[in-house]
């Protein structure tokens, strides 16, 4: 009863300051557009108060408050806080003046920390099930870095409350908290000034700060989009053997959103294994998979391309887009024909030939970074498991909601050898010559991915009692956030779990920016010391 009084008192207080700012307005017309969400939101609340009064039948005059009225007062104090934490989070860190670095670390932390207390509260958790402050901390980590790995089962150990943060978790860790909060800055009508737009240009790496609210606004239209068209497809292909529609929708909706998050987070405990012979499922779940890892940048690009647009309107692909489409494709067959010859003695022996081609192929594209899997992991052999860890360490691609060292840097770094080899002093693909800082920056991501791979390894071998090739393929795993392991996850300990949460947020974040976000500002270089040569090699 206190608690329900309580609700009322601050939906109250929520309504008294929003009045109390339209008085005191310079402006009441540009105040109204300014926060029309939040009057939206008041208003409907209010128009619920008054349609439960008339419902009750004790007329509007009578002070007695029935149950959903308090329902009603809680759900209006939910999105009334959401949008002020919403206007919050942008004024403070564009106030705040950090690097961008600091601001793509900090807000994960800030993500990853609210997970983990809401994941905590009780009714996250099934009856009979307690989830502990580094479990939690661990599946909070893992579904903000979209990574997979899972310390207890998600469909069973959860509740339905549960299970709807850790995939609200997934959304917001797979586009960016800044992202998220911005897009709803513009979709409310708030100012969106010039210092939040440079910032947005540098977190997001696009070219114009004018521009950076359109294509933040094409990012989640296509991300919703392509979410909602895989969520219609999944239901057909999951009703003939889910048979609750309810069940069914909802999840169509988790599996395509955590597929385009390339989150590998499952309802079922043998992750799509069932549907190893389903083409459907395969085939939808893998194209989720691979838009997602593209990267929106190369999504825009390509809704922009030339084949696509009538009278010669579109544009040529970019350098990017070229270099990230080609990897994705040349490492998806690669993968999955060797995966297909190193298995036909072992997991693929006793299967079809349509499971066979299915399961290569499937297994080919969520190893880079989705974490899903149709065939048994634990049962892969020696050079499958260490096929796979390469596919983990390369990932998805730059701006995609992937980690690993992406498509983009090992495309570098191939280019730049054959060049060296074929004696070449400019790096050249598709008829364009790479920078050579761009060249830097890929070797100082791998250098520094491998580093601390070794490192992290190096400690789990330590405090993990397991093979080799478990320790080795679960740190690659975390670390390109894909989510597939050999069984060892469930059995870490303390220590291991938290370096395994470590390298989730490093593998999310990036190597780089981590580096970046530690070293601080760049450093001026008013002069040049004199060359002298080396040997190498």
């Amino acid at each position: 009863s206190f608690l329900h009084q309580l609700s009322i008192l601050i939906a109250l207080i929520f309504i008294g300051e929003l009045l109390l700012r339209l008085i005191f307005a310079r402006d009441g017309r540009a105040f109204l557009k300014a926060n029309r969400a939040e009057c939206l939101v008041t208003l409907t609340f209010l128009f619920l108060l008054v349609f439960f009064k008339i419902s009750s039948g004790k007329g509007l005059t009578s002070l007695s408050l029935t149950r959903p009225h308090v329902t009603a007062c809680q759900i209006y104090i939910a999105f009334s806080s959401i949008l002020k934490a919403n206007h919050l989070i942008n004024r403070t860190l564009v106030k705040l003046r950090l690097q961008p670095p600091w601001i793509v670390f900090l807000t994960f932390i800030t993500i990853i920390t609210l997970g983990t207390l809401l994941l905590l509260l009780p009714k996250s958790t099934t009856i009979g099930n307690n989830t502990t402050l580094l479990d939690a901390l661990f599946t909070a980590t893992s579904a903000t870095c979209v990574t997979g790995l899972i310390v207890v089962d998600t469909g069973t150990h959860f509740s339905l409350l549960g299970q709807l943060i850790i995939l609200f978790l997934i959304q917001v860790g797979g586009l960016g908290l800044m992202t998220f909060t911005s897009f709803f800055a513009i979709v409310m009508g708030r100012e969106f000034g010039i210092k939040g737009r440079v910032l947005l240009q540098d977190i997001l790496k696009f070219e114009s700060p004018g521009r950076v609210g359109r294509f933040l606004l094409s990012i989640f239209l296509l991300t919703f989009a392509i979410e909602a068209a895989g969520a219609l497809l999944l239901y057909t292909q999951f009703l003939p053997q889910i048979k609750d529609p309810l069940f069914c929708t909802y999840s169509a909706i988790f599996h395509s959103v955590s597929a385009f998050c390339n989150a590998g987070f499952s309802l079922y405990r043998d992750s799509f294994i069932r549907y190893r012979a389903n083409f459907g499922v395969n085939l939808i779940m893998a194209a989720l998979i691979i838009l997602g890892g593209l990267g929106f940048r190369v999504l825009a690009d390509l809704s922009h391309w030339r084949p696509f647009r009538r009278r010669g309107r579109g544009k040529p692909l970019s350098l990017q887009s070229k270099l990230v489409i080609s990897t994705t494709f040349l490492l998806i067959g690669v993968g999955a024909l060797l995966i297909l010859l190193g298995e036909r003695e072992g997991v693929l022996k006793d299967l079809s030939l349509k499971e066979k081609l299915l399961g290569s192929f499937f297994q080919s594209i969520t190893a880079r970074t989705a974490g899903f899997n149709t065939l048994n992991i634990a049962s892969l052999t020696n050079s499958s498991a260490f096929l796979l860890i390469i596919l983990m360490f390369i990932g998805a691609s730059p701006g995609s909601t992937g980690g690993g060292i992406k498509t983009s840097t090992f495309a570098t770094l191939l280019i730049t050898v054959n060049s060296m080899v074929r004696g070449k002093s400019r790096v050249e693909a598709f008829k364009r010559t790479i920078p050579r800082i761009v060249i830097y920056q890929a070797l100082c991501v791998v250098i520094l991915a491998l580093i601390w791979v070794s490192i992290s390894t190096l400690l789990l071998s330590f405090t993990e009692d397991a093979p080799f090739i478990d320790i080795l393929f679960e740190e690659f795993s975390a670390f390109g956030t894909v989510g597939l392991s050999r069984g060892l996850t469930p059995h870490l300990s303390s220590i291991g779990r938290i370096i395994v949460i470590l390298t989730m947020l490093v593998g999310r974040i990036g190597p780089l920016t981590l580096a970046l976000a530690i070293g601080g500002k760049k450093v001026s270089e008013p002069y040049e010391y004199p060359e002298e040569r080396i040997m190498i090699g």
